[in-house]
């Protein structure tokens, strides 16, 4: 490396692929893992965290001896490639580490990983997958040694073959046999013995027998913490594509169907206040696309202000938000979930889901990431605070005046002509009605006169 160069490193300061250490010792040999582990990285010697350059003295063996020092402290073994570069008449030892390719490495029997400026002890699940993915294989298509093929449901097979014949037109298999089918689509190997993917496909009850940890766990909350009591609740352990139904079956029961009448027609409008197809589509992704080496379940919790669908490990590298690129986790259960029309395109899930969204006139899905498990978040159009009133006091209310609580959720405000227009009613009959509102606190009058608007009142709109 150029003198200039290695200037230009150095005030760039420490990041993934570039450590600062005064002087060599163990913490420098544990980056050196960590660098191996994580696309690989140097390790400048001289240079302190502030970016001073101290230099270092070498001796005739350093550069060998750090090298075996490396070498042997690592599990497989990690060999450096040391450069010096003297800057000012002080030496800098760069050590030049390669992307492993066995991996994971180790120190001490412990692993690490290189996470922004810093290295990271990598968790027992972390390990499992690197190996998988050092080895070419993922989770879904690893062999569970003490099934086999009698524990396949040959009419969940056969339920397989007729939705993907309707959804995507290919013809049933004809003189095969269901064990020489599911060895083609990746549910067993040569033995009989099922894969990952082909259990949670086509094994009733998966989870009770195999896997304890990919149940589909839904609730709903009384309330906007899970501290609230629960009101109802579900735990899903079938298939995978018998789950989603069961869990979007459970969320129309417990989010609300929102009824109103606008001044464009006097047909009712009946709307859920989240788009299914939306929700839906992020719980598919979360039990395709989670880190299933993690011991947690998928979470679907509804509150009275917002869902989220919780889905235990993180965004595949280089895959987030704003780049939803194509990076299959687990991609036999993706392709068997495309065959029966579960997911259309493979990376279109989150646009989908913001479109989603737009179209329903609801906000765009939020995130929330953490380092096992990542948090998408559909946020309620209804200010809940005003709702539990109105569940208080709904009784009370006639028809009509609901009618018009719900206009004003839609669209902010009401007068006393669309009141009336609305609901078929004289404005005379339209202003005692909305003033009842305004003296149960429902509604709040602004203006005076012809140009009086009822609004939301101002005490129950929630801020954050």
């Amino acid at each position: 490396m150029e003198t200039v160069d290695l200037k230009q490193r150095i005030t760039q300061g420490e990041n993934t692929t570039t450590e600062f250490k005064e002087n060599f010792d163990q913490e420098a040999i544990e980056t050196a893992a960590a660098f191996a582990n994580t696309g690989g990285g140097t390790i400048l010697i001289g240079v302190s965290d502030r970016r001073e350059i101290n230099g270092i003295t070498v001796g005739k063996e350093t550069l060998r001896n750090w090298s075996n020092r490396i070498a042997q402290a690592t599990e497989p073994r990690v060999t450096p490639e040391i450069q010096q570069v003297d800057i000012k008449e002080k030496s800098v030892l760069l050590i030049h580490i390669a992307e492993s390719s066995i991996k994971p490495v180790s120190v001490k029997g412990r692993c690490y990983k290189r996470v922004g400026n810093s290295n990271r002890v990598m968790s027992p699940q972390e390990i499992a997958q690197m190996h998988l993915n050092a080895t070419g294989q993922t989770w879904d298509q690893l062999l569970v040694t003490s099934a086999g093929i009698d524990d396949i449901d040959e009419k969940k097979v056969k339920w397989y073959l007729t939705r993907r014949e309707t959804i995507r037109n290919v013809s049933k298999p004809q003189d095969m046999s269901m064990a020489a089918f599911l060895k083609n689509i990746k549910g067993i190997n040569d033995d009989g013995t099922p894969t990952h993917a082909g259990l949670l496909f086509f094994t009733k009850h998966p989870q009770r027998r195999f896997f304890h940890n990919a149940q589909l766990r839904v609730a709903r909350f009384k309330g906007t913490s899970v501290t609230h009591p629960v009101i109802d609740r579900l735990d899903c352990d079938e298939t995978l594509w018998e789950n989603v139904d069961t869990a979007e079956e459970f969320i129309r029961r417990n989010i609300r169907l929102l009824s109103f009448r606008t001044s464009r027609s006097f047909q009712r409008d009946d709307k859920f206040e989240y788009p299914l197809n939306a929700l839906r589509e992020a719980i598919i992704n979360a039990l395709i696309h989670r880190n299933y080496q993690e011991t947690a379940d998928v979470r679907v919790f509804i509150f009275d202000n917002r869902v989220e669908v919780i889905s235990p490990g993180t965004f595949p590298e280089g895959v987030s938000p704003d780049e939803p690129t194509h990076n299959l986790v687990n991609p036999t259960l993706s392709q068997f979930m495309f065959d029966v029309g579960f997911i259309e395109r493979y990376g279109a899930g989150i646009r989908m889901m913001q479109r989603l969204c737009r179209e329903w006139g609801n906000k765009a899905p939020r995130y929330e990431f953490h380092p096992l498990e990542t948090k998408i978040i559909f946020d309620s159009p209804i200010q809940e605070s005003t709702f539990i009133e109105i569940d208080d006091i709904s009784e009370q209310l006639n028809e009509r005046q609901k009618n018009a609580f719900f206009y004003v959720q839609r669209n902010g405000q009401i007068a006393t002509r669309e009141y009336a227009e609305i609901n078929h009613i004289s404005p005379r009959t339209a202003y005692t009605e909305l003033k009842d509102l305004t003296d149960k606190g429902l509604l709040t009058a602004v203006g005076k006169g012809r140009g009086i608007r009822y609004v939301r009142k101002v005490d129950d709109q929630v801020t954050d």
